[in-house]
């Protein structure tokens, strides 16, 4: 999990703390949550507003962090909890929505009316940006469960799904299954691609080849000018982004080709989200844009690496 302090406008992140998500436990996880935003309110003294940033399905409008599959909480009452513990505006996000908030505002969709935010980690969800809005039905955006025959079972239950062969931790799985030599994480296979290892090379051209599959089928539908990804994986730089290029463009045909970027915000895209969010529900209230000294953010990660 991380936390951050954000004072004035809601881009300028002033400090980041981290606290580890207890996986095996979904209440201690949410017990985490709420110590954390007790600590980062003594960081800032007079905090303005919460902004919170989940994963899994989350009922925005309630403030309840529905269920995630692999923090394996269900109906949390994120929005009232935090609210009764602080006394504070509470701002609640899906984490993959707030950062394709982040980066439509403030980062590489910038200006976009049609867009993609693709965060690539331990899970793959997108943030759908159609005719300048986000769409922000709970169960949109799901590309990682769009089947793209990748011969492997998903932890939602189905398979063949995009999230079980192009997630950073179906490559390090997938990787350390067939290799026998366990890694930590999908950077490990990208250096084991680097060295030459042909067990990694069929692993990463896998994982591309499911992404340019389901990109062409969001492509088809919704026609984005852009497509932002962001999590672990962008780290992997040209590793990436140029084969993943190539091969949305060998796969057009009619279709409008979109710009393939990296995310501009980075790991902050849904910090600044929440923030961008707490201040708006501050302005709701009355309050002047970015008129907050200090905004409280909370993205509770289900893993990047």
């Amino acid at each position: 999990m991380k936390g951050s302090v954000v004072r004035g406008a809601p881009g300028q992140v002033r400090m980041v703390r981290r606290w580890p998500t207890p996986i095996e436990d979904p209440a201690r996880a949410v017990m985490v949550v709420l110590e954390a935003v007790d600590a980062l309110c003594r960081d800032a003294e007079m905090p303005a507003a919460v902004g919170l940033a989940i994963p899994g399905l989350v009922d925005e409008d309630a403030g309840v962090g529905v269920y995630s599959e692999n923090i394996r909480w269900r109906d949390v009452p994120f929005r009232d909890l935090i609210a009764r513990r602080t006394g504070l505006p509470v701002a609640v996000a899906h984490d993959v929505r707030a950062g394709g908030l982040a980066e439509r505002e403030l980062g590489a969709a910038r200006g976009a009316e049609d867009a993609l935010f693709l965060p690539i980690g331990t899970g793959i969800s997108g943030a759908l940006i159609v005719a300048g809005e986000l769409v922000t039905n709970p169960y949109a955006g799901e590309i990682g469960h769009i089947d793209v025959h990748g011969g492997e079972d998903c932890v939602c239950g189905a398979h063949g799904c995009l999230e079980a062969v192009a997630s950073a931790a179906a490559i390090a799985r997938r990787y350390s299954r067939d290799s026998r030599v366990r890694v930590s994480g999908a950077i490990d296979v990208l250096a084991a691609l680097e060295a030459g290892d042909a067990i990694a090379a069929r692993v990463w051209n896998d994982a591309i080849a499911a992404l340019a599959r389901a990109l062409i089928a969001y492509i088809s539908l919704l026609a984005p000018e852009v497509v932002v990804v962001g999590g672990g994986l962008a780290h992997a730089g040209s590793r990436l982004f140029d084969p993943l290029r190539a091969q949305i463009h060998d796969l057009i045909l009619w279709q409008q080709e979109p710009r393939i970027v990296p995310a501009a915000l980075g790991d902050d895209a849904a910090q600044i989200g929440a923030a961008l969010l707490a201040d708006r529900l501050l302005r709701q209230g009355g309050a002047p844009p970015g008129s907050a000294d200090h905004l409280l953010t909370m993205n509770t990660e289900e893993g990047q690496r």
